[in-house]
């Protein structure tokens, strides 16, 4: 695999069951690419054991006055030279593709896990850890991947040139050959607790950008109550936690690499203290001494790859568990198992779990009195149930293979049925493409508002139609004058990250838009107009209905404008239909939904028990003014 060949076709299927599982299967799929920096590295290390042969020779002859020995080791020098340089090149050049193309694996990983999690993956994982995993463990589980083919490299070199340093010169090459491997070992009791002080800051660094994460995203609202000094002052502990961490860990690394410069220091001068009695001695000449006192002093090159290995493993394998945490969530509870038809299903949206039913080419809205119970059953709607529906008794967003999460089991509800078809049974992608859920809080991307509205759609419904519908005229005006082209076309003005430029409301009514424009078969607003004022959502109400007349919407709100709308209006409670009818009906008939829709207390629950009706402020009359006002003017159509 080389870097231009990327992004993957399939990525794989990773084996999740723990940290170094995974690094394992990440260098079992790049086998090819790890024996090829493998050769490369050999093949430098090799070429760099050569240069003290030669050196050695150089110095004997010119010792021994022969030129036609000096001219050959000058020969030999300049060729290990060139093989040095190529070698160093290509293990360079190998090792880094190695590194890109493992951490682009587990990045297309990740974004495959995260598309297909949907918002469920927050719910298992917090915000900042899934940003941790894709910024900077990505690159940790690159260097260990890369550094592993220039370790064994290494490795390799130290046998073969132990080898040869015995063969060349027994009275010298034992002694390397017996200290090598202490010098390699030496450092290994440091490693468990330098590997407790990389994790501890590894941990501490994720909560700090966890921490981070949320100030940002709640930046808004910090200022309208004037908590950024505390939240900054929170970020600041964490920020000198991780500090205090890192040190404790360098202070340690720094420990296990002054070892690996004071060993090897002991080995060069018990060496030249030997090696130059021998010499004086007459027992092994100069030449001889200069060969193996060199190889020693390259030794230390190869024996440095032990120390870079250590520590590329204890970043790595923290790094690959909390990739492996990510990557190991399920959305489904069971797989897909049928293809359901070539066709795509249309019919009528029917939950079997709370009994809620969206006829088709209605507009059905939904009450919840608990607006969590509504996000799962929006979420639900939209096929694939979320992976935390799990036995009864385990903690709400418990993240998986917690100590919460023992000794539950997964409970296989039954699918939503869309035309009498499981959406659980269709392909993901599919089953998104039915059904289409937009969150209570959708997010806009950064691009300009074409690039916005350029989504996978069935091209029934124009840009400019969405945007009418989704009373977006006065956001097309301020993007109008904040564009930079002479003819002041808004669908190029660029929105700013996830649309800080604009205000919530803006931003929630183009967020409507972009999913308008897709025209799913069925599609699923989650409070939609939770930003506006009355007056804009009843014309946004209008619009919704009249652009998605004749196709399924569903609606989760408790508006009284909207549900006036409504074809249908559904009372969900304690995840169960209780209720079901028109607006105006239910206000009049169910004390449950009139206290839901209208807020009202216990105290005017009970008034609201008399005869005479609901009581007076809170009646269809007066939830409604705004609504009728509208009619009255023309602006919006009567329903039939």
């Amino acid at each position: 695999m080389q870097i231009r060949d990327l992004p993957y076709q399939d990525p794989g299927d990773p084996d999740v069951r723990s940290g170094p599982r995974f690094l394992v299967w990440l260098g079992r799929n790049q086998l090819k690419g790890q024996l090829a920096s493998l050769s490369w590295g050999l093949f430098h290390q090799l070429a760099l054991a050569g240069l003290p042969l030669a050196a050695g020779l150089a110095v004997q002859a010119v010792i021994d006055r022969s030129g036609g020995r000096l001219v050959m080791a000058g020969g030999m020098i300049l060729l290990l030279g060139v093989g040095i340089a190529v070698g160093d090149t290509m293990l360079h050049r190998t090792a880094v593709t190695n590194w890109i193309t493992a951490a682009a694996r587990v990045q297309q990983l990740l974004a495959r896990r995260t598309a297909e999690l949907g918002s469920a993956l927050t719910r298992r994982v917090a915000a900042g850890e899934v940003v941790a995993v894709s910024t900077g463990d990505v690159e940790k589980i690159g260097w260990f991947v890369e550094a592993l083919s220039r370790f064994l490299a290494a490795a390799f070199a130290l046998v073969l040139i132990c080898v040869g340093l015995v063969l060349y010169l027994p009275s010298l090459g034992v002694l390397i050959a017996l200290f090598v491997p202490v010098l390699a070992l030496t450092v290994l009791p440091l490693l468990p607790r330098a590997t407790r002080r990389a994790d501890l800051q590894r941990e501490k660094a994720g909560k700090a950008t966890e921490l981070a994460s949320d100030t940002v995203a709640g930046l808004r609202v910090l200022r309208g109550i004037g908590g950024e000094e505390l939240f900054l002052a929170r970020y600041r502990r964490a920020s000198q936690e991780v500090r205090g961490a890192a040190v404790h860990s360098a202070r340690m690394w720094s420990l296990i690499s002054a070892v690996q410069v004071l060993l090897p220091g002991v080995l060069l001068i018990a060496l030249v203290w030997y090696g130059a009695g021998l010499a004086h001695d007459g027992k092994i000449e100069v030449g001889q001494l200069v060969t193996v006192f060199n190889s020693a002093m390259l030794l230390l090159f190869p024996l440095r790859h032990f120390e870079e290995i250590a520590m590329a493993y204890s970043f790595s394998r923290p790094s690959a568990q909390r990739a492996v945490r990510v990557l190991s969530l399920r959305r489904d509870v069971r797989p897909p198992t049928a293809d359901a038809g070539a066709e795509q299903p249309s019919g009528d949206l029917y939950d079997p779990v709370t009994g809620l039913l969206a006829t088709q080419g209605l507009l059905t809205a939904v009450v919840c009195g608990d607006p969590d119970e509504a996000g799962r059953l929006a979420e639900r709607l939209g096929g694939h149930a979320p992976a935390d529906e799990t036995t009864a008794g385990e903690p709400d967003g418990a993240p998986a293979g917690s100590p919460e999460d023992a000794g539950t089991e997964p409970v296989v509800v039954p699918s939503v049925l869309l035309g009498g078809v499981a959406l659980d049974e269709l392909p993901l992608d599919r089953a998104r493409t039915a059904v289409l859920v937009q969150d209570k809080d959708p997010v806009l991307l950064s691009g300009t508002l074409r690039e916005l509205l350029d989504v996978p759609a069935s091209g029934a419904v124009r840009p400019q139609d969405a945007l009418s519908a989704a009373h977006c005229g006065d956001v097309l005006d301020a993007l109008a004058q904040a564009s930079v082209a002479a003819d002041g076309d808004p669908m190029g003005t660029r929105i700013t990250e996830r649309g800080r430029s604009l205000s919530g409301g803006q931003r929630q009514r183009l967020a409507l838009a972009r999913s308008l424009v897709t025209d799913p078969e069925v599609l699923v607003l989650d409070e939609p107009t939770s930003a506006v004022d009355s007056h804009t959502e009843a014309r946004v109400g209008a619009g919704i209905r009249e652009l998605r007349r004749g196709r399924t919407t569903v609606v989760f709100s408790s508006s009284p404008l909207l549900l006036d709308l409504a074809d249908r209006v559904v009372l969900v409670h304690r995840g169960t239909v209780v209720a079901a009818g028109a607006h105006r009906e239910l206000l009049l008939t169910d004390p449950l939904y009139r206290s839901v829709v209208t807020r009202e207390t216990e105290e005017e629950a009970a008034t609201a028990a008399a005869p005479t009706g609901p009581p007076h402020g809170f009646g269809p009359e007066s939830a409604t003014d705004e609504l009728n006002s509208l009619r009255e003017s023309g602006e919006i159509e009567e329903r039939a």
